[in-house]
């Protein structure tokens, strides 16, 4: 079974964690345990989520001259990614990540954007081996919007399937949105697409099918525990998840893109991804930080065998090769 490309435009950040009782209120110092520094940003866990779950991944981004660029490129080396579309910048730091994680799981996160600010539209667009038979382009929002813009575009170009994930969430023109086969808002980003406050108490569908209006082809919004809901212009699917013990949240979304992109290149239609994204941002919840959270293919079939479920036959067929 061939193995598919899949292209992801994105950030780098170096995470650093602390972990507390309770997230703060504003101004409130609270004590903190457990500091570490972890892999971040959502463009780089997404790249190795993919890669993980049996993709070939080329990863366009801009990283520094920096300590925290050689943990990145050594991470990269290790999962095997392609890297000749990672720009190194000297005048710039590599980008860095603040995160809050509370007992419960949840999490609140800042960012720096640092060397990602440099991935521009024109280094984008100067990337096209990255994109060559790719069969699905993944962006989000931690780089330029232009960036993000040019990377859908290609895609399209390209033929292949284009997902944006619109994270960190901010208002988009319809020019973007239009480029997006795919959008995968959790509920927070999807307020703010359509111009709502980010915690509004809004229907998610009602939400949804405003940026059916105003030309994405698909959403798919993520529901955390309650798994994700699937919008197109004539049909809406609610696709539960499965129970798992939150450990850290971190990394779930990032793991659901990964799962929904890695089977979409594989030829699943768009409820069987969904399915295999939810099972995959399940399991990224149940243990700490983002890149060991992140679930290989293995343990995805593991846990799919556990609940006699059935296997995707391209799935199967990486174990198969694995055990030959």
């Amino acid at each position: 079974m061939s193995i598919p490309r899949i292209t992801v435009v994105g950030s780098y950040a170096t995470g650093l964690t602390l972990r507390v009782m309770r997230l703060p209120s504003r101004g409130e110092t609270v004590l903190a345990s457990g500091y570490r520094s972890d892999y971040g940003g959502k463009g780089s866990n997404q790249a190795v989520g993919c890669a993980r779950l049996g993709a070939n991944v080329s990863f366009v981004a801009s990283i520094g001259k920096d300590d925290f660029a050689a943990m990145a490129l050594r991470l990269y080396r290790e999962e095997g990614i392609d890297t000749a579309f990672v720009q190194e910048v000297s005048e710039i730091p590599t980008g860095v990540g603040f995160i809050l994680v509370d007992q419960d799981g949840h999490n609140c996160i800042a960012l720096d954007p640092g060397a990602n600010d440099s991935l521009s539209h024109e280094t984008v667009m100067a990337s096209k081996g990255a994109f060559d038979k790719s069969r699905v382009v993944l962006t989000q929002l931690e780089i330029p919007v232009e960036s993000a813009q040019a990377a859908l575009s290609f895609g399209r170009a390209q033929g292949a399937m284009t997902v944006l994930n619109p994270a960190p969430a901010r208002a988009l023109p319809p020019s973007i949105l239009e480029l997006a086969d795919i959008l995968t808002p959790n509920q927070t980003e999807a307020n703010v697409l359509t111009g709502r406050s980010p915690d509004a108490g809004s229907d998610p569908e009602e939400v949804a099918r405003e940026l059916i209006g105003v030309g994405v082809k698909q959403v798919v919004m993520t529901l955390g525990e309650k798994g994700a809901l699937i919008v197109t212009e004539s049909s809406s699917k609610r696709i539960p998840a499965p129970e798992m013990r939150a450990i850290d949240t971190t990394g779930a979304g990032d793991a659901f893109n990964a799962g929904l992109a890695t089977a979409l290149a594989y030829g699943e239609n768009l409820e069987s991804a969904v399915h295999f994204a939810v099972i995959t941002g399940a399991l990224a919840v149940t243990r700490e930080g983002v890149i060991p959270s992140l679930p290989r293919r293995e343990e995805v079939a593991e846990f799919q065998r556990a609940r006699a479920a059935k296997i995707p036959d391209w799935l199967a067929g990486i174990q198969a090769s694995n055990r030959s």
